[in-house]
C-alpha cells in the first residue's frame, strides 16, 4: 500500500480498506492470479478522487531472478499508448493546428489508401476509430514482430493493403493507422511523435520515468521482462528493440507514472494548477463513442461483464459495467499485457500491468477492484477467468486436432523441394525467401528477423512454418499454388491455431515469385 500524506488521500485509503474488509483482499487476489495464470509479475495501481491511493507490485520482474515488481517497474503498455496519440492530436486541435474532420491528405499530401475515394475522404478522426475498411490487424506484419521498415515506408506501403469491408461500414481493430497518426503529429508539429509526447504530455504530468520507446530505456531503469511460452514452457525474453510503431503501442511506463495520466484524464485535462493538457471539450471528444463494437454475450460467472453497449472512441473503448460507464483500453505485446480502466462517475481509475501475455490475469484483478468500489457482491474472478481461458484453449486445441486428423499424411509435394525455393513478393510486406538447406525448406521474411522457420510438409503442396523462435506461438500453413505448366503461381499463408495473435496477419499476404536476383523490396 502506498501511503499518501494528504488528508484527502488518507480518507480514500480508509474507504478502500473498509471495502476490502467485505471483499477478497487485493493482495490475496494478486497472489492467486500469479499462480493460476503463471504470471511472473504484476503491478496494480488505483486512483480515487484525484489521488493514487494504492500502488503495489507482486512477483518478480524476470523469472529466475530475485528483483521484485514494484509500483515503479516499467512495463510495455502497448496499445494503451493509443490514448496518448489521440491526446496529442487533441492538443493540436486546441492549438488550432488541425481539426478532427480535416482530411489526412490536407496535412500529408502523399498519404494514400488502397481506394482513392478513401484516400480523399479519410479524416484525422478516422485514423483513430477503426472503421477505415481495413481488416483486423491488417498490415501489422510490417512492424510486428520487429522489422527494419521505417515509419515513412510503412505509411507508404499502406496503399497496397486491400480493405476487407467498405469505408466506415464496420469496426475492425487496426494499428497501422495509428502509425499514420504519429506521422501526422510529426508533420503538423515539426516534432517527432516521441518529442511531442514528451514535451506536451509526459513533462507537464511529471511522468519522468515513462519512456517513449524501448530504445529510450536506460541501464538504470527498473524494467519488467516479457514472458511467453515456448513449446509449453514459460520463459523470459528481452524487450523488442523496435520503434517504428510507437504511436500505436510504444510507451513503457509504471503504474505510479500512469496514475498521473489517469488523474488528468478523470480531471478532463486539468493539471490542478490552473494549467491544462487539453480542454474539457477535447475530453468529451475523445470519450465520445464513434464506432460500434460487436460483442458476444459472456456466460456463467462472466455474464455480468457483458456490456449493454460497447464502442470505440478516440484511443479509448467506452462501455458499461454494472450500469456504470467505463472508459478503458488494453495493451498487448509479445510476453506482456496491460489494462487501464476508468469509471468516470466514481472518479476511479484501475491499472493492472503484467509481464505475461494472458488477459485473464489483468481482468481478474480489474473486476475485483471495480466490484470493491461499486459495492457489488464478491465474485471469484480468478477462477471465472481461468476457467474461461481453459475453455478457449480446449476449443482451439480441438480445432487444431481436427485439422490434423483430416490431413492426408500419405500425400507428397507436387514438385521436388528445390522447385519451391525462390524469392516471393507481397505488395505491402515485401520479400519473403524460401531456400532449400540440407534437404529441408527454410522460409525467411526479409524485413523481420524473428520470422525464420523450417517448412515441414503437411499435405499436397501445403507446408507448415515452424518458427525458430518458439515464443511467437504463430506457426502457419504455407500453401503453394501451381500454374498449368507446373511452375509456382503464388503462395498463401494462414495461422494454424485460432489463438494466434491477430497481428500475425499472414492471411493478408499474396506472395508471387520474382527473379532471385530482383532488387530487394
Amino acid at each position: 500500500m502506498r501511503l499518501c500524506l494528504t488528508r484527502r488521500a488518507l480518507l480514500c485509503s480508509l474507504a478502500f480498506t473498509a471495502l476490502c474488509a467485505a471483499q477478497p483482499s487485493i493482495d490475496a487476489v494478486a497472489e492467486r492470479t500469479l499462480k493460476e495464470f503463471e504470471v511472473p509479475g504484476i503491478a496494480v495501481g488505483i486512483v480515487k478522487d484525484g489521488q493514487l491511493v494504492f500502488a503495489k507490485g507482486y512477483g518478480v520482474r524476470r523469472l529466475g531472478e530475485p528483483a521484485s515488481v514494484t509500483p515503479k517497474t516499467l512495463f510495455g503498455v502497448a496499445s494503451n499508448s493509443k490514448a496518448f496519440t489521440a491526446a496529442a492530436l487533441a492538443i493540436l486541435v486546441d492549438d488550432g493546428k488541425l481539426k478532427w474532420d480535416d482530411p489526412v491528405i490536407q496535412h500529408m499530401p502523399a498519404f494514400q489508401m488502397y481506394d482513392p475515394y478513401v484516400t480523399r475522404e479519410l479524416t484525422v478522426r478516422d485514423l483513430l476509430v477503426h472503421r477505415s475498411g481495413l481488416g483486423l490487424g491488417a498490415g501489422d506484419l510490417m512492424y510486428f514482430p520487429p522489422s527494419d521498415l521505417s515509419r515513412d515506408e510503412i505509411v507508404r506501403r499502406l496503399r497496397f493493403v486491400k480493405p476487407s469491408t467498405s469505408f466506415r461500414s464496420r469496426y475492425a481493430y487496426d494499428n497501422i493507422l495509428y502509425i499514420v497518426a504519429g506521422q501526422l503529429i510529426a508533420a503538423v508539429s515539426a516534432q517527432s511523435w516521441e518529442q511531442f509526447i514528451a514535451a506536451r504530455i509526459l513533462t507537464p504530468l511529471g511522468m519522468t520515468a515513462t519512456r517513449t520507446s524501448v530504445r529510450a530505456l536506460t541501464a538504470s531503469d527498473e524494467v519488467a521482462a516479457p514472458h511467453a511460452r515456448a513449446d509449453g514452457k514459460l520463459q523470459p525474453g528481452l524487450p523488442e528493440k523496435s520503434d517504428n510503431w510507437v504511436a500505436a503501442g510504444g510507451l513503457n511506463s509504471s503504474v505510479e507514472d500512469m496514475a498521473k495520466w489517469v488523474i488528468a484524464q478523470l480531471n478532463e485535462g486539468s493539471l490542478g494548477n490552473g494549467k491544462r493538457l487539453f480542454s474539457a471539450a477535447q475530453t468529451r471528444e475523445m470519450w465520445t463513442p464513434h464506432t460500434i463494437m460487436p460483442f458476444r454475450p459472456a456466460t456463467g460467472p462472466l455474464a455480468v461483464t457483458t456490456p449493454n453497449f460497447q464502442a470505440y472512441a478516440l484511443g479509448w473503448n467506452v462501455s458499461d459495467y454494472r450500469g456504470r460507464k467505463l472508459v478503458q483500453h488494453t495493451g498487448g505485446l509479445a510476453g506482456m499485457v496491460t489494462r487501464v480502466t476508468m469509471a468516470p462517475d466514481l472518479k476511479l481509475g484501475v491499472l493492472v500491468f503484467t509481464n505475461q501475455e494472458v488477459g485473464g490475469a489483468f481482468n481478474a484483478l480489474t473486476y475485483t477492484i471495480l466490484d470493491h468500489y461499486m459495492a457489488a457482491p464478491a465474485t471469484d474472478w480468478v477462477t471465472a477467468f481461468a476457467d474461461a481461458q481453459k475453455r478457449r484453449e480446449s476449443e482451439a486445441g480441438a480445432t487444431v486436432k481436427k485439422a490434423a486428423d483430416g490431413r492426408n499424411a500419405a500425400s507428397k509435394p507436387s514438385l521436388p523441394l528445390a522447385a519451391y525455393a525462390a524469392r516471393y513478393r507481397d505488395a505491402w510486406y515485401g520479400d519473403i525467401v524460401v531456400e532449400e538447406q540440407a534437404g529441408k525448406l527454410r522460409i525467411r521474411f526479409t524485413h523481420s528477423p524473428d520470422l525464420v522457420a523450417t517448412l515441414e510438409h503437411w499435405q499436397y503442396d501445403t507446408f507448415v512454418a515452424r518458427w525458430d523462435n518458439r515464443t511467437l506461438l504463430a506457426d502457419a500453413y504455407v500453401t503453394f499454388s501451381l500454374k498449368a505448366d507446373g511452375s509456382i503461381r503464388d503462395v498463401l499463408m494462414s495461422a494454424i491455431s485460432p489463438l494466434t495473435d491477430f497481428s500475425f496477419d499472414f492471411h493478408d499476404l499474396w506472395l508471387r515469385p520474382v527473379a532471385k536476383d530482383a532488387k530487394p523490396y
